[in-house]
């Protein structure tokens, strides 16, 4: 398949009182995890009008790079670190590269 990026967004929601701690330790998290070889891209955005809302959108180059991903020493940290910072669980949706060509990114 000529495109075979795998693409999750994590939708993230956040208790209002902990949105610079969530934001801090998700930049360290995303820091190191864009230097991993299986991930092409991880993006941390911030919504516009609720900043307790958040969306990490991670582009991996493999269907095994996500799980790689989550056996990391920073993933391992993050995940500890934020869940007691969330209002709810994270949600995550995944999805298949269709455009751009995988080369363009």
């Amino acid at each position: 398949m000529p495109n075979s990026l795998r693409i999750v967004h994590v939708q993230v929601h956040v208790k209002p009182e902990q949105v610079d701690a969530f934001r801090e330790a998700t930049l360290a998290n995303a820091r190191e995890s864009v230097k991993e070889p299986g991930i092409a891209r991880f993006d941390l955005l911030q919504d516009a009008e609720d900043p307790t809302r958040f969306l990490l959108v991670e582009v991996y180059r493999t269907d095994a790079a996500p799980a790689e991903h989550k056996q990391t020493a920073h993933y391992l940290r993050w995940r500890d670190v934020v869940a007691p910072m969330m209002a709810v669980p994270r949600a995550s949706q995944k999805y298949v590269n269709v455009f751009p060509e995988d080369a363009g990114w």
